[in-house]
């Protein structure tokens, strides 16, 4: 291309890092180009939410009129910036590679609890101007009290410097390309399958008129074909609902060996409990549209979920399931017993990772005592066992999370990190070991069975209309004595658990993650048939989310 292009962006430190970005991308293929500051809407006005602001597009509308004007080639946005279409006569010729969506809440360090989710003192103040992450923070922590926070990310920051907040929340894309140093502060980064995203989070947009057909075709050489495709998906389901930035709304999309997995996150507003959905498909071909069936308030739900774990009142998967008039019942059936009483401080003293699969694990293991040198870093499995760690104030270097928590992939994630240290495993008695298998020869493993469980000698069946298994040997407690009723369906919280439903020939299905945010994203895929439960299918295959 012979002519030099001109690049519209906003004048904020991340937005002329974007451009910057795209204008190096052009000039790698041979293509010059300079930039023109444009103040939007969203910039001139501060002191309102962004959900108060008139209309659509209060950070974009400015730059497309400039680009219609033909004052400028191309307009750079953050992606999710932007409404859902196009104004006539633009389009999005290209976007980038697309940065970590994960969110990161920023705390002041006299402001940190590590024993709380999110680490963050109780009642603590968090800034964030997003209704979508007002929600989800909420349905985690009731507690916070959430305030509007607005300005750049280095205005963001220096508000939490001044301690107007005691945490703020920002996208984890905009810290890494500013690069900016947090290390004044707690940094805790959340996963987008924890807290979802915004549709299209962490990609840069390329916009240009749709006459200019040359500098589309030379766009296709930045052009990333695979993250248009998944955030595609995403903003697809935003149209869908008609939303837009004030939106509570998180749709996180992300392609695999097989198909592709959709996370999708949704309230009414700030304040209430968000409806989780986890989909996953061979293709993105009507994906969208299945997401948005699934959100139809006609939609037939479960009337009533039983599961094998006692339940508190502040439980997510409790508060996300009586939402929608939900009746829930917990119950355990068997009992825990420690089956130690001491441990050796000898064989303490060479370890260096403490590796936990399950949550009687980790308050087993603390009930001894165990004193550890403070360079051991500790190990779990999934969110849930995560949680009870943070309970003793500990904060694990690796989590494992894997599709229905495949503990082969988490072994082999493991066994790079911890190559040629000693590792400790305090486990249940009896237990399959999968972790310990996966590690590499020069790795030493402690193994300490710390518990076991043992069977109720009797077990009353449940009629809810879903039927939920955490362990194995709750189990094989609840089919010694009862079967799955018609119209039933069961869900395994992982994949041990779901081989001994297979054993007996009961049909399930299995969620992303073991712990109550998958739990409660798989009640609420669960498909009806009429308006009622389809029978269950005892033929020991896993129903997948479809």
């Amino acid at each position: 291309m012979d002519r030099k292009l001109i690049i519209g962006t906003r004048g904020s430190d991340l937005a002329l890092w974007q451009a910057n970005h795209v204008k190096d991308r052009l000039a790698a293929i041979g293509v010059q180009a300079e930039l023109k500051v444009i103040k939007t809407q969203g910039d001139n006005i501060q002191h309102l939410r962004l959900d108060k602001l008139e209309g659509k597009g209060f950070f974009t509308k400015e730059l497309e009129e400039e680009l219609l004007g033909g004052h400028i080639d191309i307009a750079v946005h953050s992606h999710k910036d932007l409404p859902t279409t196009n104004p006539p006569g633009l389009k999005i010729a290209a976007v980038s590679e697309r940065e970590d969506p994960s969110e990161l809440l920023i705390v002041l360090k006299d402001c940190v609890d590590l024993k709380k989710r999110l680490s963050v003192k109780h009642n603590a103040i968090v800034g964030t101007s997003s209704n979508r992450r007002k929600a989800q923070l909420l349905a985690f922590r009731p507690d916070l009290e959430i305030e509007d926070l607005r300005g750049n990310v280095n205005t963001r920051l220096q508000k939490l410097r001044d301690e107007k907040y005691d945490a703020i929340m920002l996208a984890k894309a905009g810290v890494e390309r500013l690069k900016l140093d947090l290390s004044e502060f707690h940094v805790e980064v959340i996963p987008p399958t924890e807290i979802i995203p915004a549709p299209a989070q962490g990609v840069l947009a390329i916009q240009i008129r749709e006459t200019d057909e040359l500098l589309e075709e030379v766009l296709q050489q930045i052009h990333q074909k695979d993250v248009a495709e998944a955030i595609g998906v995403e903003r697809k389901v935003l149209n869908l609902f008609e939303g837009g930035c004030h939106m509570p709304l998180g749709c996180y999309c992300r392609k695999t060996a097989t198909g592709f997995e959709v996370w999708t996150a949704k309230a009414k507003d700030g304040e209430s409990f968000p409806t989780r959905l986890y989909l996953k498909a061979e293709s993105t071909a009507g994906l969208a549209e299945r997401i948005k069936e699934k959100f139809d308030p006609g939609r037939k739900l479960p009337e009533s979920v039983f599961i094998t774990r006692e339940l508190s009142e502040t439980s997510f998967l409790k508060r996300s399931l009586e939402q929608h008039h939900t009746k829930v019942e917990g119950r355990s059936l068997i009992k825990i017993f420690s089956i130690i009483n001491t441990l050796d401080p000898y064989i303490l003293k060479y370890v260096r990772w403490v590796f936990f699969s399950s949550k009687n694990g980790i308050e087993n293991f603390f009930k001894l005592n165990p004193r550890l040198s403070k360079h051991v870093q500790y190990a779990v499995v999934g969110r849930g066992s995560e949680e009870a760690l943070r309970s003793y104030g500990i904060i694990p270097a690796f989590t494992g999370e894997a599709e229905g928590i495949e503990m082969e992939k988490i072994g082999d994630a493991f066994a790079e990190i911890a190559a040629g240290s000693t590792v400790l495993f305090p486990r249940a008695k009896g237990s399959l070991q999968t972790i310990q298998s996966r590690l590499k020869a020069d790795t030493k493993v402690i193994d300490l069975p710390v518990y076991e469980t043992r069977i109720d000698e009797q077990v009353e069946g449940s009629r809810a209309d879903v039927l939920i298994f955490t362990s194995p040997t709750n189990v094989e407690a609840y089919f010694k004595d009862n079967l799955v009723e018609p119209g039933q369906k069961v869900i395994s919280i992982g994949n041990s658990t779901g081989k001994k439903l297979e054993e007996i020939g009961v049909q399930y299905t299995l969620p992303f993650s073991p712990d109550e945010l998958g739990l409660a994203e798989a009640v609420f895929a669960l498909d009806f048939t009429d308006g009622k439960m389809t029978k269950s299918d005892p033929s020991g295959t896993v129903t997948p989310l479809l």
